[in-house]
């Protein structure tokens, strides 16, 4: 037990989680506490580096701005929409039409949607090629690419909201593709769609997952990804030996 032990301990997955060892002391159970989400939104050390706008041009922050704005914007538009195969495009053509800045609370919704893929992919982008992503940063990593996986996610599940012609041949084709993963390609699309073909359940499936269930794991998972950001550091803060360590 004890080799088992030490080998879950001394694992790159374990130290990607746990950066202090086993809290069996009082230094590193003191470690743990001030290095706690939960007790320390900052981090107690920073790399004055990193902290430089040219550092990550801002697209870490520019890609929560805009998930602000969509979050703001989505809640306006539930106000002027229903869920529901037969009023769901009147909905929307009345948003357009008859209510006060309407369009423009849609285009705002629809073009930052956009633009928080782009930016997200960015990130991503800048990330890998700035090394950002050696250890110990594998963990965060890992926690980045599930946040594009879930605005790719926001993204596709939005599609099939204003219940046109597009957004319907779009998921179709879509979730048709999604059959072709050779593990759980027909429990994805069954899932998904809640039935053969697109129809009521498939509109409120992706609602739901549109406004609640994406939209709480990104929040949730960017909070984790910023504050991690954070108590790591810089490439410059861990692989410099002159790095300047900033204290907060």
């Amino acid at each position: 037990m004890q080799r088992i032990k030490d080998f879950i301990v001394n694992s790159r997955v374990w130290r990607s989680f746990f950066r202090h060892g086993w809290p069996d002391n009082p230094l590193d159970r003191s470690l743990v506490m001030t290095s706690n989400i939960f007790f320390h939104l900052h981090s107690v050390k920073v790399s004055r580096k990193s902290l430089r706008a040219t550092y990550s041009f801002g697209l870490g922050i520019m890609s929560a701005i805009v998930f602000g704005v969509l979050s703001i914007t989505g809640i306006l538009l539930m106000f002027y929409y229903t869920p529901t195969v037969e009023r769901a495009y009147s909905y929307i053509i009345t948003l357009q039409t008859l209510v006060p800045f309407g369009q423009l609370l849609r285009n705002l919704h629809r073009w930052g949607a956009h633009l928080m893929v782009i930016v997200v992919v960015f990130h991503m982008v800048r990330v890998f090629y700035t090394g950002a992503y050696k250890p110990p940063r594998e963990f965060n990593w890992v926690v980045g690419v599930v946040l594009l996986l879930l605005t790719l996610g926001a993204s596709f599940t939005g599609y099939l909201l204003p219940w046109d012609q597009l957004a319907y041949w779009a998921i179709t084709v879509g979730t048709s593709v999604a059959a072709y993963e050779p593990m759980m390609g027909s429990v994805i699309k069954a899932t998904l769609l809640g039935g053969p073909e697109v129809g009521q359940e498939a509109l409120t499936r992706f609602y739901a997952l549109h406004i609640m269930v994406i939209p709480a794991g990104i929040a949730l998972l960017t909070s984790l990804h910023m504050w991690r950001v954070r108590k790591d550091g810089g490439l410059a803060a861990q692989d410099a030996p002159d790095a300047e360590i900033v204290e907060e």
